[in-house]
């Protein structure tokens, strides 16, 4: 089987539509949502969707809100939790119709400065009420703005300790950019690589051992700059900042999950040899930005089985881990 951990909503126009009259109206054009998307345009969608899924053979995909969509930052909160809830109930709505094909990872109410316990009504919502196996968490609802604490900050160990008894894991996915000096997507690397290294800085996984944490794209840089950050952590051995026998970086790397959203073999090969191909989770982010050709190939960059069936490093257990087992073990709730 083939479970791709990292996807996003196909959605209708008509629902975008709705965010922006959500968002210029503050909230008074509030139409149901089934008033605004009908079955029958979702139906449409969806099924676009899973013929897109069959055609590069993936069998099930853990649906997710698209992040740069999502409503952070200094947005009403009224607007920030009305959208996170039309977003959760779409994706709801479309496992719905294709039960065996989806399933539901939740966005959440992210504001910049509110308390992060504000999260909790929404996580026990899609857990308890719409079976969701996953969370979306984005490490900087501030948009890039320098007003959010990085992710080893205590401010999100009540999430932290949250998650862990739920056992419910957390995509790590920044969203929009506000700061002029990045895109999205750039903003995604910063963010990915500042969310490892301000948790591993922090013995964030020291206290709550149990956290399952997925960085999206494949750890942003962290991967190819390993170098960097395990010169750090020897230097802080020899000066004494931390312990003899504290865990090496790579140590530490590995209580991290990685999806492997790289649209590149060598970087894919380059993952799996430095964290292991046991943390890695099949993930394509298909649609999205990864449908470009391949000139080399004829085929989009996104359609990323063939290259890691490609590797010759992975044996028939490797990649049956990285296409299923990781997932399951990943997402206990798959198996719910």
């Amino acid at each position: 089987m083939i479970i791709d951990a990292h996807a996003h909503l196909v959605a209708p126009n008509s629902f975008y539509a709705h965010r922006s009259n959500l968002l210029v109206s503050g909230g008074q054009y509030g139409d149901h949502l089934s008033a605004i998307v009908s079955d029958k345009d979702l139906a449409a969608s969806a099924e676009q969707n899973v013929a897109i899924m069959d055609g590069v053979g993936t069998d099930l995909q853990l649906l997710s809100p698209r992040p740069f969509l999502m409503v952070n930052g200094t947005a009403r909160w009224h607007d920030i939790i009305d959208w996170t809830v039309d977003s959760n109930q779409l994706i709801a709505r479309t496992v719905k119709m294709h039960p065996s094909r989806f399933r539901g990872v939740g966005a959440l109410p992210q504001q910049a400065g509110r308390d992060v316990t504000s999260l909790f009504d929404e996580i026990d919502r899609v857990v308890n009420d719409l079976g969701f196996v996953g969370v979306l968490l984005n490490p900087d609802p501030s948009e890039g703005m320098n007003a959010s604490p990085p992710l080893g900050d205590p401010y999100w160990y009540p999430l932290y300790e949250k998650l862990c008894e739920l056992d419910l894991p957390a995509h790590i996915h920044s969203g929009q950019c506000c700061n002029g000096r990045e895109t999205y997507d750039e903003h995604f690397m910063a963010e990915e690589g500042l969310a490892i290294t301000s948790i591993y800085r922090a013995g964030v996984f020291d206290r709550f051992p149990d956290l399952k944490l997925m960085i999206s794209h494949g750890g942003g840089p962290i991967p190819y700059q390993v170098g960097r950050w395990r010169s750090h952590r020897e230097m802080a051995r020899a000066a004494g900042r931390v312990p003899q026998d504290a865990p090496t970086f790579d140590e530490v790397l590995r209580k991290f999950w990685f999806d492997t959203v790289l649209h590149n073999p060598d970087s894919l090969e380059l993952l799996f040899k430095t964290v292991g191909h046991d943390r890695c989770c099949f993930g394509t982010e298909r649609p999205g930005s990864g449908g470009g050709i391949d000139p080399a190939t004829g085929r989009a960059y996104d359609d990323i089985k063939p290259l890691i069936e490609a590797i010759p490093a992975l044996d028939d257990d490797a990649r049956t881990a990285i296409f299923e087992g990781n997932a399951r073990h990943l997402f206990a709730r798959l198996d719910i």
